[in-house]
């Protein structure tokens, strides 16, 4: 039986080791995707512990960029972290945003509309804070498919419990396949929609660089570990082990090299009579 608890989006420290990382390489290519001019204002809709925010002020040159966040303990993580005087960070709910209607030139999203429990509210909202011809654009991991730190993971909690079928992301967030992720936005009035992949290696020093930051119980995979007695967490840390793509696994530490893709769209205008 499968002894999953609620999760828990609370540390910014065990964040960062999970997925943090990894979203700041993909947060690279998508901002450089979206090809918004110097000296704009972005909104980081969900920024978390600051990761895409950090990305957003070391690559597009912006005037200001708000991130908001339901999380009060990212929110003060991210204050600590990310110190530039063009940047604000606020508690707030991506279903009921703040922002006046077309305050912003670019509204962003990473690794959080599929979280959102209304995404469809959450992507209305991002299109009527962005100004008329201003660009509405966010990410998602491919659970289902490339996202393969995550798909090694619950493919082995399943062979052990098959309740956990139920808490696979790949299953749960059918929002992150390409077409779904498009009508979301195209629902939202969005127009010139378009979806695509990005692919970043996600190579770790050893076994337990891959491993440990599942112990720090953040978002659902964590979660679920460490719901589980210590006997049968490490049942599924071994199995793990064993079909993980280790090369020179019989010279320790081994070093496991996954790939993985990740879905974004970006939204056009949300004025019927200009394109982004």
């Amino acid at each position: 039986m499968s002894e999953a608890r609620k999760e828990v989006w609370a540390s910014g420290e065990a964040y960062e080791p999970y997925v943090g990382r990894w979203s700041r390489l993909v947060g690279r290519e998508f901002v450089a995707w979206l090809r918004v001019p110097p000296g704009s204002r972005w909104l980081d809709v969900g920024c978390g512990p600051g990761a895409l925010t950090q990305t957003i002020l070391d690559a597009a040159s912006p005037a200001g960029v708000a991130g908001i966040d339901p999380s009060t303990a990212y929110v003060e993580y991210a204050r600590s972290r990310v110190r530039d005087a063009r940047v604000s960070f606020d508690v707030g709910d991506a279903r009921s945003l703040a922002a006046g209607s077309g305050a912003y030139d670019a509204v962003v999203s990473g690794l959080v509309l599929n979280f959102v429990p209304e995404p469809g509210r959450a992507a209305g909202e991002m299109a009527r804070a962005a100004r008329p011809g201003g660009v509405v654009g966010g990410y998602v991991w491919d659970y289902a498919g490339k996202m393969e730190l995550m798909r090694y993971f619950w493919d082995a909690a399943v062979a052990l419990d098959p309740l956990a079928r139920d808490l696979d992301e790949g299953r749960r967030f059918t929002i992150c396949q390409p077409e779904p992720l498009a009508e979301l936005f195209r629902a939202a009035g969005l127009r010139d929609v378009e979806v695509r992949p990005i692919d970043v290696p996600t190579i770790f020093r050893d076994f337990d660089d891959y491993w440990s930051p599942f112990l720090g119980g953040q978002g659902p995979a964590p979660s679920y570990a460490m719901s589980l007695s210590d006997e049968r967490r490490g049942a599924l840390r071994e199995r793990i082990r064993a079909t993980l793509p280790i090369p020179g696994r019989r010279d320790p530490p081994g070093r496991p090299r996954l790939g993985r893709a990740r879905r974004r769209p970006r939204g056009g205008s949300r004025n019927a009579n200009t394109h982004a």
